[in-house]
């Protein structure tokens, strides 16, 4: 087994060479007092330890999902850092997801299996201190259809395609008649402006829009 620490040494591990059954073993191991967060595909594991300044976007933009369904009246399944795993090949744990359109297929599980159950509708990934390309593939190969990322500087919409990759579009499968980029302005935001006064403007920014329409 060899390990390679890459950016931000104190907050990002990479190990390769680990087995299923030792990413299976830490994540039991660390069920206890969860705050590592760890990704594995086809041998390689990410192990990182979230920053304050990770938790308070992937707070916000959760913030701004259970808005915008609260607005549109449109029901959604909130199952944060969930745990997805494709057995003996790869596992992720995203910032933040939600079922939409397959709620009645999970609501109320206690374990979700990926070869009986849908995975999430959306997925939140904050990418302030970390790459999550390799999440990315994970999503690829059970499925999630829609990606949210927010490094920072940009927030961009990623839907997957036939050919198992993600493409950057414009609009949003889960709130189609929404310019949900705009997102970004708020995100610029944090930080600078009280929490829950940020979510206020959010809110008044989608009624704006849905009067819109």
């Amino acid at each position: 087994m060899t390990s390679k620490t890459l950016i931000q040494p104190q907050e990002i591990i990479h190990l390769s060479g680990i087995s299923w059954q030792t990413y299976e073993t830490l994540l039991t191991e660390l069920n206890a007092s969860r705050r590592l967060r760890l990704t594995y595909n086809r041998g390689n594991l990410e192990i990182m330890a979230p920053s304050p300044e990770h938790e308070i976007y992937k707070k916000v933009v959760g913030r701004f999902v259970e808005t915008l369904a609260e607005e549109l009246d449109i029901r959604i399944y909130p199952l944060g850092s969930t745990t997805f795993k494709r057995p003996e090949l790869s596992g992720a744990e995203p910032d933040e997801c939600f079922y939409i359109t397959n709620i009645n297929a999970v609501r109320s599980k206690k374990r979700i299996n990926l070869q009986q159950d849908p995975p999430p509708d959306l997925v939140v990934e904050i990418d302030v201190t970390s790459s999550s390309d390799n999440r990315f593939q994970v999503y690829a190969e059970i499925g999630v259809p829609e990606i949210w990322r927010y490094d920072g500087n940009s927030f961009t919409i990623h839907i997957l395609q036939s050919s198992y990759k993600y493409v950057a579009v414009n609009q949003s499968l889960a709130f189609p008649n929404l310019p949900i980029r705009e997102i970004a302005n708020f995100l610029q935001q944090v930080g600078q402006e009280d929490y829950l006064e940020l979510v206020r403007e959010f809110r008044k920014w989608v009624k704006s829009q849905i009067q819109q329409k």
